[in-house]
């Protein structure tokens, strides 16, 4: 197995784009973005969405490369991942993943249960049925119909019940027989590392973030998405409180506040999950010559990185 995945992971604004771009340049690789908000091509503000000087240093795959009307989740992701991954492969002994979606991240690492494509129609007449009669519905709904996914899902997110019950509406069977939650085998390596700040440090990037996205515009950005409102991409931080400060609900200095809370919460879960199985060793964003000791000890390549062939 002489192929390797390099999966770089952290919480949001704590430099993995400009790390990884430094990894993938000095293996001479590409990357794959691991960030389940910037591979809509309607955002870019919002989902801090790299620089297009970023993006011409090295090639990157999933950014804005799906709109925001396309059905898209971590099974199709990936599916489709994986497909990348044998031809990047053919050129490269290391490639590199780089994001915060630990979701995604583990869809490739680890596999996920294939689920049921959904009618549009049954997506369609479940959302009208929360609409009109709240979540209560759905939650008895799931009792009656997948006890067992009742018993462990997060009753307060819709989101979570509505796949539940699409599911089970669609096949006829629970949607918790669909879980085995067997790993599946992978063909490549798998190299884990993890970027850190101290946490004020991170709050204040986090800070200064929201300020430049809202300097670049993100109001003007949000206010062009009102037609995609509905969409659970648009749930997102960033959006959700400035869809409030359109709706005349906050004022925008409330709005920003509410952004830099709410992200700061994000990092905090982000951390949380990277660090749920001990899996990743950290690092200091300015730490690259480190990071580049670490994968060349686990995957034995200390040379330059040349592609194969080269």
């Amino acid at each position: 197995m002489n192929k390797t995945l390099v999966v770089l992971g952290g919480p949001t604004a704590s430099g993995k784009t400009s790390v990884g771009i430094a990894l993938a340049k000095h293996y001479r690789s590409e990357i794959i973005s691991a960030d389940s908000r910037q591979v809509y091509k309607e955002t870019s503000i919002g989902t801090a969405v790299p620089a297009p000087e970023e993006l011409a240093a090295v090639p990157h795959y999933f950014i804005q490369t799906k709109s925001l009307d396309d059905y898209y989740n971590a099974s199709i992701y990936e599916h489709e991942v994986l497909q990348q991954l044998e031809v990047l492969f053919r050129k490269h002994d290391i490639v590199f993943m780089v994001g915060g979606t630990g979701l995604y991240i583990n869809a490739v690492c680890f596999g996920i249960d294939d689920l049921p494509t959904i009618d549009p129609a049954i997506r369609k007449d479940l959302a009208e049925w929360f609409v009109t009669r709240g979540i209560d519905a759905l939650r008895e709904e799931l009792k009656r119909t997948d006890p067992e996914t009742y018993a462990r899902v997060d009753l307060n997110n819709h989101f979570r019940i509505l796949k539940a019950l699409e599911v089970t509406r669609q096949t006829g069977k629970p949607y918790s027989s669909f879980l085995t939650h067997r790993k599946k085998e992978r063909n490549f390596a798998i190299t884990r590392l993890a970027l850190d700040l101290d946490r004020e440090v991170l709050y204040d990037r986090i800070n200064r973030r929201v300020d430049d996205m809202i300097a670049r515009g993100l109001v003007e950005e949000v206010s062009q998405l009102a037609h995609f409102r509905g969409k659970n991409a648009m749930k997102t931080v960033g959006y959700r409180e400035i869809f409030s400060y359109l709706d005349k609900a906050v004022r925008l200095e409330e709005a920003v506040d509410l952004i830099k809370r709410n992200t700061r919460k994000y990092a905090r879960k982000q951390l949380t999950w990277f660090r749920k199985d001990n899996l990743y060793p950290w690092f200091r964003p300015g730490q690259v010559e480190e990071m580049i000791a670490y994968i060349d000890s686990k995957t034995g390549d200390h040379d330059t990185g040349v592609e194969n062939g080269s």
